[in-house]
């Protein structure tokens, strides 16, 4: 599988994966991004897989309210 290919296929599992614990747990971009401190589309963009620094730090504290460290 060329590289972009690859690229796309792991933003794609990691969005549904996101989503999937979201619903879960009962809870909206919105509710996260008042949570963070940030704004719904900077947690959208998060979600999507965005590369930039503020994007990544968000997925990172994502990943702690969502309970998926070390996934």
């Amino acid at each position: 599988m060329p590289l972009e290919e690859e690229l796309v296929y792991v933003q794609e599992k990691l969005e549904k994966k996101i989503k999937t614990k979201l619903i879960e747990r009962d809870l909206t971009q919105a509710q996260v991004a008042r949570s963070l401190n940030v704004s719904r589309d900077a947690v959208s963009r998060a979600i999507s897989g965005d590369s930039k620094p503020q994007s990544r730090e968000i997925r990172k504290r994502l990943y702690k309210i969502l309970g998926m460290e070390g996934e």
